[in-house]
């Protein structure tokens, strides 16, 4: 290896150094926020992406290689690795923001392999300035929560309606009817947007004696 040579790759390390950076502070956002992915995966990402486009850039320039083909691996690859973070858990899903974090992180990395510098870093500013705004507390950023209720009633003109009517729904995810004798019962499964505390679920049965119980089926 020439002193020219050594020069050149110590360039090379550059946008390495760059992309550490960048995937560090994005990283750090998202530990702030206690994902699933944090400092070590972004950066990680980032690195890698980097390096694979420095490799594709420089180590085959004699053999005519194309750099877009391993630009277009590394997204596929890395939305590979961004579907092993999101999970199906209690009906919601959770680690989609995440991985799409990382899917962009990778894209900033592949932007230092590039030489893109300032695309890189334009980047890095808007991704982390678009978590931090839509995570204000602010009413149009906030997504519904919906909560699932059992509610067991009697038989009683207008019952139905009033129920749905406390709970802010139109309609019930679940109905089963029961008799006994001349005694008709009913249990209705809902999903509200609406959270209630245990004194307020008291105060309901108490305003209308015709609830026989109301039990929340998930974490409220």
């Amino acid at each position: 290896m020439t002193f020219q040579q050594f020069i050149d790759e110590l360039w090379m390390i550059l946008p390495i150094i760059v992309s550490a950076v960048l995937g560090f502070l994005i990283g750090f956002e998202r530990k702030l926020r206690f994902k699933e992915a944090g400092i070590r995966t972004h950066t990680i990402v980032c690195i890698g992406s980097a390096l694979m486009m420095v490799v594709s850039k420089y180590a085959f320039g004699g053999m005519e290689a194309d750099v877009s083909r391993v630009a277009a691996q590394i997204v596929s690859g890395v939305g590979f690795l961004g579907a092993g973070i999101i999970v199906y858990r209690k009906q919601e899903i959770r680690g989609l923001t995440t991985a799409a974090g990382v899917w962009a992180t990778a894209g900033v990395g592949m932007a230092c392999g590039g030489g893109l510098y300032f695309v890189a870093i334009g980047a890095t500013i808007v991704l982390i300035g678009i978590q931090c705004i839509l995570h204000i507390n602010w009413k149009p950023f906030r997504s519904k929560k919906f909560f699932s209720v059992n509610v067991h009633f009697r038989r009683v003109e207008g019952a139905a309606n009033k129920i749905k009517e406390i709970f802010g729904v139109d309609r019930f995810n679940h109905l089963i009817i029961e008799r006994k004798g001349e005694d008709v019962t009913y249990s209705a499964m809902l999903s509200t947007d609406r959270e209630f505390s245990s004194t307020a679920l008291d105060q309901i049965m108490i305003e209308n004696d015709f609830i026989d119980s109301i039990e929340r089926c998930d974490d409220m």
